[in-house]
C-alpha cells in the first residue's frame, strides 16, 4: 500500500533509485512550525501549492517563556503571518495535533509529511505519514514535492477478535512485546530502506477508525518510518460521521502484493497489558497492588473516545482515593464536547478528575510530571526513553480506570461486568480553533523569520565525542524546546565526561554523539534543531528517515558496530576526513584508535550532508508532475 501511495505521486512511478521525487499531498507542522516557513520563505514561497498545509499552537498554558518564543521568531512557535502563505493555524485547544488531524484532515490513499513522529497515527485511516526535517519540510511547502527513499513493507496478519476489558492499547502493546524492533532493524540492515507496517488480515477490518490509529501509533517505537491501514468502509463513515464524505478513497493492496515480513497476532489471545517505567511490556496482574499517585487519561495516543467514554462509564459514582490525582486530557475538542454532551464529563468530574488543556507538554511531562518516587499511569505513548526523561507506565483506559476506583495497578476484568458504549454518530465539526486567511485579513506587520545559515563540511575536522543525548539548559534534551538554540552543546558534552570546556577564542569543530539505544537516536533526531553544534551521529542503528533527516541539517551518520561502541564512548574526540575522502566506508580516529564506520547517507543526501543545508536556490524547485 504505501508503494500505490508513492508510485501514483512519484516522477518515477517504480521508484527505482536510492531517492525519488514524490508530490506531498498535506504537510503538518507541529514541533518546529517556525523553522519550516523560514526554509521554505528562503527558496522563495510566496503561497504553498500543497493541498493541506497546518500548523498547530500546541502551547496552550501560556508563561512569559512561551510569550518571548513567540515575540523573538523562536523555531517552534507559531508567528500569525502563516494564513499568509496559504498555511491554516490550529490555535491553542483544538486538541492534540495527531487526534485533530486525524479528524479534521487526514484523508485515505494520500500522502503527508511531518516533524513530529507522533502523526503516525493517521495511518489509521489510510494516509501515509512520513517524519522528515523542517528544512525538508520547507522544501515541500515552497516546491510542492520532497526527496524520499522508496520504503519497504512488514504485514501485520491481525486475526480474531478482542475479550472484554482488552482493547487496541493492549494489542500495540503486545505487538510491542513480540519484538517487532528487531525486524524492523533487520529489514533496515538488509534494504537500507525505511520499513512501513502494513496491518491486514480479516480482524484488521473490524476494528474502528479511532482503534486502528491507535495500533499505528507504535511505528517510531519500533523503528519504523510509519504504519498504515487499509481504506474500506469502516474509513468511509468515520469521514462521513466527520462530514468529510468528498475525502474518501478506497486503499487496499494488490492480491500477491510482496511484503519483506508477516507477523501473525491472533486478537483473542491478548490480556491486559502495560508498559513499565523500564520500557518492558508486562501483564498487568505483575504490577497488582502497587499504589499509583497520578492517572493521566487522554493524551495525543493510545486512547480513543469510547475508551473515554467507557472509562467515565466504569468510574460513575466512584471517588478518586486521597492520594490519587486524576487528570483527564481529552485528545480533541471534538472529544471533550462529546463527552459534555453525554454527560460522561459530569461524571468524571464528579469522581474527582481535573480537566486539563491539550497543551504539547502534558505527553512530553514538561506539565503535570510523574510525582517523583510514585507510580504515574497514562494511556499516552512515551516520549524517548533516555537518561533524565520523566518516566511512567503506559496502560490501557479501563486499566486505569481500575488504578482510580482501587487506587493500585489491577486487572481491570475484575471489574463486575464490562460497559456497553455506545459512540454518537452526530460529532461536532465546528473549526471555529482554525484560523484561516480571509481575504487579507490576517497580514502580519512583522518580518518573516530567517532561515539559519548552512554551516557546510570543509577539510579535515575533529569533534568532541559525547556519549548519548546532550542536555539543554540541564535538562533531557527529549521533550524539551529551549528559547535558544543550545550553543553550549560542547561544553555541556565536557562537563558530562568531566572535561575542561574549549578555550574562549578557540574554534570548536563540533560534537559527534555517540548513541547507543534507538530512544536515543529518536530523541536527538527530534531535537537536531536545537543542538546546533552536533555535526556527526555514530549509533550501532539508525532509521533511514533519521538519516534523511540528519543529512538535510548537515549531521553525519556513521553506522558503528556493537563491539567498537564501548570502547570509542570513553575517547574525547574524533578525527575525520575531508570530505572528498568519504565513501561508503570512512576511516575515523577517535583518539589513537582508527576505526571504519559505514557512512549511511546515499545519493542527494550526501550532497546535503556535506552543503549543511537541503535548501536549493528559489528557481531550482519546481512541483513534480
Amino acid at each position: 500500500m504505501p508503494q500505490k501511495i508513492l508510485a501514483g505521486r512519484a516522477t518515477d512511478p517504480q521508484l527505482r533509485g536510492d531517492l525519488v521525487q514524490v508530490k506531498v499531498d498535506q504537510v503538518i507542522l507541529s514541533r518546529a512550525p517556525s523553522r519550516a516557513l523560514a526554509e521554505a520563505i528562503a527558496t522563495g514561497m510566496k503561497k504553498t501549492p500543497v493541498e493541506v498545509a497546518v500548523a498547530y499552537d500546541g502551547t496552550c498554558v501560556a508563561d512569559a517563556s512561551s510569550l518571548a518564543d513567540i515575540d523573538e521568531g523562536s523555531p517552534h512557535s507559531v508567528s500569525p503571518e502563516f494564513p499568509t502563505y496559504n498555511i491554516p493555524i490550529a490555535r491553542p485547544g483544538i486538541g492534540f495535533p495527531a487526534p485533530v488531524h486525524l479528524e479534521r484532515f487526514a484523508a485515505p490513499a494520500r500522502l503527508a509529511l511531518t516533524d513530529d513522529p507522533r502523526l503516525t497515527t493517521v495511518g489509521g485511516i489510510g494516509m501515509l505519514s512520513l517524519v522528515v526535517s523542517p528544512s525538508q519540510l520547507g522544501q515541500a511547502l515552497a516546491t510542492g514535492s520532497v526527496w524520499l527513499r522508496p520504503p519497504r513493507s512488514v504485514q501485520i496478519h491481525l486475526s480474531g477478535r478482542v475479550r472484554p476489558f482488552v482493547c487496541a492499547r493492549d494489542v500495540a502493546l503486545e505487538l510491542l512485546r513480540r519484538n517487532l524492533d528487531e525486524v524492523v532493524r533487520r529489514i533496515e540492515g538488509e534494504h537500507h530502506a525505511p520499513v512501513i507496517l502494513e496491518f491486514a488480515g480479516p480482524s484488521a477490518r473490524l476494528l474502528s477508525v479511532g482503534d486502528r490509529a491507535v495500533l499505528c501509533g507504535i511505528a517510531p517505537q519500533v523503528g519504523a518510518a510509519a504504519a498504515l491501514f487499509v481504506s474500506d468502509e469502516k474509513t468511509e463513515v468515520f469521514l462521513r460521521d466527520q462530514r468529510r464524505s468528498k475525502a474518501h478513497r478506497a486503499l487496499v493492496p494488490d492480491p500477491g502484493a510482496p511484503c519483506e515480513e508477516v507477523v501473525s497476532i491472533d486478537l483473542g489471545t491478548v490480556d491486559p497489558l502495560l508498559m513499565d517505567e523500564e520500557g518492558v511490556v508486562r501483564p498487568v496482574r505483575d504490577l497488582a497492588g502497587k499504589p499509583v499517585a497520578q492517572v493521566v487519561l487522554g493524551g495525543d495516543s493510545g486512547v480513543t473516545l469510547r475508551d473515554m467514554l467507557a472509562a467515565a462509564l466504569l468510574l460513575k459514582s466512584k471517588r478518586v482515593p486521597s492520594r490519587l490525582d486524576l487528570l483527564v486530557a481529552p485528545p480533541s475538542r471534538q472529544v471533550l464536547e462529546v463527552l459534555a454532551q453525554s454527560g460522561a464529563l459530569v461524571d468524571l468530574v464528579a469522581t474527582g478528575a481535573r480537566i486539563v488543556e491539550p497543551d504539547r507538554r502534558v505527553v512530553t511531562s514538561e506539565i503535570y510530571p510523574p510525582p517523583p518516587g510514585s507510580l504515574s499511569l497514562r494511556t499516552a505513548d512515551p516520549e524517548p526513553r533516555i537518561a533524565g526523561a520523566p518516566s511512567f507506565v503506559v496502560a490501557s483506559a479501563e486499566t486505569l480506570a481500575y488504578a482510580v476506583a482501587t487506587g493500585a495497578v489491577g486487572d481491570p476484568r475484575s471489574f463486575k461486568r464490562p460497559v456497553r458504549v455506545t459512540v454518537p454518530r452526530a460529532l461536532p465539526t465546528d473549526d471555529v480553533l482554525i484560523l484561516r486567511d480571509k481575504k487579507g485579513e490576517q497580514v502580519s506587520t512583522k518580518k518573516p523569520p530567517p532561515a539559519p545559515a548552512a554551516v557546510p563540511w570543509k577539510g579535515p575536522l575533529t569533534l568532541d565525542v559525547l556519549a548519548g543525548v546532550p542536555k539543554v539548559n540541564g535538562h533531557a534534551a527529549v521533550g524539551a524546546r529551549g528559547r535558544a538554540a543550545p550553543a553550549p552543546v560542547a561544553a555541556a558534552a565536557a562537563d558530562q565526561q568531566g572535561q575542561a570546556a574549549p578555550a574562549e577564542g578557540k574554534p570548536a569543530g563540533g560534537v559527534a554523539l555517540v548513541l547507543s539505544t534507538l530512544d536515543e537516536v529518536r530523541a536527538v533526531a527530534e531535537r537536531a534543531t536545537d543542538l546546533s553544534t552536533v555535526r556527526a551521529v555514530v549509533a550501532p542503528f539508525v532509521p533511514s528517515t533519521a538519516v534523511s533527516a540528519f543529512a538535510s541539517e548537515g549531521i553525519a551518520t556513521f553506522l558503528v558496530g556493537t563491539e567498537a561502541l564501548g570502547s570509542i564512548k570513553d575517547q574525547k574526540s574524533v578525527e575525520l576526513p575531508a570530505p572528498a575522502q568519504w565513501g561508503d566506508r570512512v576511516a575515523a580516529i577517535f583518539g589513537s584508535e582508527r576505526v571504519e564506520v559505514a557512512w549511511l547517507a546515499t545519493g542527494m543526501e550526501r550532497s546535503w550532508t556535506h552543503a549543511g543545508t537541503v535548501r536549493q536556490p528559489p528557481s531550482a524547485g519546481k512541483p513534480a508532475r
